[in-house]
């Protein structure tokens, strides 16, 4: 008997990592909120701890309209405008 294996491993690939700031002083965090339970609660901590112990800036957040829908064209180029790194936070 012949059985069909339709796995495969992964194919290899490089991966370059973004540079790291020597500091996230004065940089802006952006944060998603995904609407799942206790996910604004969490980033929203993240956030004030960012802020209190980094000296980051925390940018308004973002709240996505369910946990499996993507961020929208719209919300991503606010983002990009005002943050510089972005936290997606979920919950439960």
């Amino acid at each position: 008997m012949k059985l069909f294996d339709p796995t495969s491993a992964p194919a290899p690939r490089e991966v370059t990592l973004a540079p790291r700031p020597a500091s996230l002083r004065g940089l802006r965090v952006g944060l998603v909120e995904n609407t799942k339970f206790n996910s604004a609660s969490l980033l929203a901590k993240i956030g004030d701890r960012l802020r209190d112990r980094h000296g980051m800036i925390v940018a308004p957040m973002t709240t996505k309209r369910s946990p499996s829908h993507e961020v929208e064209e719209a919300q991503i180029k606010t983002l990009r405008k005002q943050a510089d790194l972005v936290v997606s936070g979920i919950g439960d």
